[in-house]
């Protein structure tokens, strides 16, 4: 009957027309559901703006590029469709709108309290001024006070031991010795992932499956399995990750937002850094995908 026919006919969002766009594909098959945003936000841990965003189309509002391709691909595997095709569409649509549309920046989003300068930039920018401070007395001591002789030397002394001080004080706790960590912490310790602000994360093992992807909001923890052999991250925010191994913090993947990819954090890779030495090399694949 023609009735029965018209009820067969395929008419999800995958086989609509083409020229739908990614995020309303998405947002006609959550709707197929019955899905609400929030219940995807849950799902996926993706901040209910950011599925806003990509609803919407508006990819240039994401942190980067590869926060768009990678959120849109966690949506369409929530509402049922095809992540590989979602994500091509989004890569595509990202790529039609041109270099300026497409090169999206690593810093922060305007108005996003999760992006705001980490406590780490906020104690750097408190000493670089008392340097200037301390640097403008011992210039001013030195002009205006020659000849004083001994007292100008003890004024520098003491200058210099207020910025060594402040210094000390400055330095985060992370910044221990690669033979400290050495001491205190195992090689096969427990390695755990703590968000300080909202960061999408993906780990996985060197030639292997993922094991975890997705965006971790502030204060939550992802424990790195210990039967992972060669477990590695990719991020564009490792500086919004606190890094723990038995519960003794290790220095951060990195200090500032960088896109990071190929990145080993096991334990006795970890403690195999110093606390200058980069994580990994930045980049991996467009998509956030780890190499196979």
């Amino acid at each position: 009957m023609d009735s029965e026919d018209d009820t067969n006919v395929d008419d999800t969002p995958d086989t609509a027309d083409m020229h739908v766009s990614a995020g309303e594909r998405l947002r006609l098959a959550r709707e197929q559901k019955l899905l609400t945003l929030e219940h995807v936000a849950a799902e996926t841990r993706i901040p209910l703006r950011h599925l806003e965003t990509i609803e919407s189309g508006h990819y240039e509002e994401l942190p980067a590029r590869t926060y768009a391709i990678g959120f849109s691909r966690s949506y369409a595997r929530a509402v049922g469709l095809d992540e590989r095709m979602i994500a091509d569409q989004v890569r595509d649509e990202i790529g039609a709108r041109g270099p300026r549309y497409s090169a999206v920046g690593q810093g922060m989003e305007p108005g996003d309290p999760a992006k705001l300068p980490s406590a780490g930039l906020a104690w750097f920018g408190g000493f670089a001024a008392l340097l200037l401070i301390i640097g403008i007395i011992a210039f001013a001591s030195a002009y205006f006070g020659a000849g004083d002789g001994p007292q100008s030397l003890l004024s520098q002394q003491t200058a210099e031991k207020e910025a060594t001080a402040a210094q000390a004080q400055a330095r985060p706790q992370s910044a221990a010795t690669a033979s400290d960590l050495a001491t205190t912490a195992p090689a096969d310790g427990q390695v755990i992932l703590t968000a300080r602000e909202d960061v999408w994360i993906r780990v996985y093992e060197r030639g292997g499956d993922n094991l975890f992807q997705g965006t971790l909001a502030s204060g939550d923890t992802y424990k790195v399995p210990k039967i992972a052999p060669d477990p590695l991250i990719n991020t564009g925010r490792p500086d919004m990750l606190a890094i723990t191994i038995d519960g003794r913090e290790v220095p951060m993947l990195a200090d500032k937002p960088i896109s990071l990819g190929d990145a080993p954090i096991s334990a006795a890779a970890l403690l195999e850094r110093t606390p200058t030495q980069p994580a990994g090399q930045p980049g991996g694949q467009p998509d956030g995908q780890p190499g196979r």
